[in-house]
Order: C-alpha cells, then structure tokens, then sequence
C-alpha cells in the first residue's frame, strides 16, 4: 500500500497584491508605504510599483502633504476584468474592508 501523498501546500489566494495594497489605503487614506508594505508583507519597492499600477488605471490618486502622501480612492471606477464588469472599486472594498461583528 503506498502512503498517502503529503497536503499540497497553499500556493494561491484569493486576493491579489493590488488588491490587499488597495485595501489598505481605503482603510487609512494617509498609510505609510512602509506600513503597507509590512501589513501585506511584500517589500516597499513593490508596494509603490502596485501603487503607480492603480493610480496609471485610474483606481486612486494622492497628493503629497509635506513629507506624507495622502491617497484618495476613485469609487465610481469599475473592475477592469471583464468577468468582474459591474461592481465598482467602492462596492468591492465595502465588502473587503468590512469589520465583522464581535
């Protein structure tokens, strides 16, 4: 009898790194890159290469506050998948920055 085969180990997710570094900002308009890059655990350089990805595709903006960037996001913004056409940025990070009930 041969020994069953050892569990795979989790090489997906659900969420992609544009989407985690999205939430973060929509969570804290005023993040540190540094803060993003930690809470997503990626490092910073790819934290900013996400960052100009979503502002290039129109997803959200900033202003720089003296030494700080300020993030603003751009709710009406659709989903750029055609399968996900429909929902806007602001209704899928409703649902992703929701807190759960205690």
């Amino acid at each position: 009898m041969e020994p069953a085969p050892a569990p795979r180990a989790a090489q997906w997710t659900f969420l992609t790194n544009h989407a985690r570094v999205l939430v973060q900002i929509a969570r804290d308009p005023g993040v540190r890159v540094r803060d993003i890059a930690s809470r997503c655990l990626l490092t910073e350089r790819a934290v900013l290469r996400i960052i100009a990805d979503l502002e290039a595709a129109g997803y959200l903006s900033h202003t720089r506050a003296g030494r700080h960037n300020r993030y603003r996001l751009v709710p009406e913004t659709k989903l750029r998948h055609p399968t996900d056409a429909g929902p806007t940025v602001a209704e899928l990070l409703s649902t992703l920055t929701a807190r759960p009930a205690p």
